[in-house]
């Protein structure tokens, strides 16, 4: 008898996946150029609160789709979901647009990575997760890399004139870092109970909340006929690729491969992100930058093994 030959379809799946996490860390990449633009014709209440708005229409339509809508919240999953809100979308996307309005979108795009090396060092000082010897070289490698990033090559100097290094630009992407860390970790108690999908449109309709009233008094002073299609396209582009089809497939990619190995994809953010403000921003690519960019992702390598 003959047997019947396996179905053809199953080895395909993992590398579908693996070519829409490069896609996922190419959106990513990208939304620094798209936030340059944005960034410098809006004020940033109303930036980010746009770039929700487009963000919370698209989440709903895909919580529908996927899940038949949202469940209803105990009074401990609404009130995790507005720390979600708070951390991840109000005070991250705070920082991250007033950063982008003070440096480049290639250097910003650097200190991005330092994300999962920062969240781990949060795990281990606030939620007693133990790191070994080996995670806790990559967090060394990491910072050290992201010195050499922040001082442009030149630490000791920096030392002596700090200010001449470390701007508001920095220390706006350093408090980005750690919005983000705050949010990866308070997410780990809200997923409990609720899809991703789930958890992360209800943070996304509580961050749009906080930034509508906080835009509330820039937005009327916005001459909204001097907006170009540039600045309306960057915050589609911000809301679609840069958030909801980027967490969707990234969600897709931790179902499939698991989270730490889709992880290591993220070393390729700030990759693309340099290489596309180099070319579409026309920014210099620093040798410190390249120097300290192989530092920070070596680090995070050995961090998430």
């Amino acid at each position: 008898m003959k047997t019947a030959s396996p179905p053809l379809v199953a080895p395909l799946v993992a590398p579908l996946v693996y070519v829409k996490l490069v896609f996922v860390t190419l959106f990513w990449g990208g939304t620094f150029i798209a936030g340059h633009i944005v960034a410098h014709a809006l004020p940033v209440m109303t930036a980010a609160a746009l770039r929700f708005a487009v963000a919370v229409a698209l989440l709903l339509l895909v919580a529908w789709r996927r899940e038949g809508g949202l469940p209803r919240l105990s009074r401990q999953q609404l009130l995790a979901t507005a720390v979600l809100g708070l951390t991840g979308i109000f005070l991250y996307n705070l920082c991250f647009f007033g950063a982008l309005g003070q440096m480049p979108a290639g250097r910003a795009a650097l200190f991005i990575a330092l994300n999962p090396v920062v969240t781990a060092l949060a795990a281990a000082m606030l939620l007693r997760e133990r790191l070994s010897a080996v995670k806790w070289l990559g967090i060394a490698l990491a910072f050290a890399g992201a010195a050499i990033v922040i001082t442009r090559g030149d630490p000791v100097a920096a030392l002596h004139d700090i200010s001449q290094s470390v701007g508001l630009g920095e220390l706006l992407m350093l408090c980005a870092i750690s919005s983000w860390a705050a949010y990866t970790l308070v997410g780990k108690s809200a997923l409990k109970g609720l899809s991703p999908i789930a958890a992360t449109t209800y943070a996304a309709l509580w961050g749009l909340l906080f930034l509508t009233i906080g835009a509330a008094g820039s937005s009327a002073a916005v001459d909204w006929s001097t907006i170009g299609w540039q600045v309306w396209l960057g915050l589609g582009y911000l809301g679609a690729f840069g958030t909801v089809l980027g967490f969707v497939w990234y969600y897709e990619g931790v179902k499939a491969i698991g989270a730490s190995r889709t992880a290591v994809f993220n070393n390729l953010v700030p990759v693309f992100g340099i290489s596309l403000a180099a070319l579409l921003l026309g920014e210099q690519v620093l040798a410190s930058m390249v120097a300290g960019g192989v530092m920070v992702a070596a680090g995070v390598t050995l961090t998430n093994r």
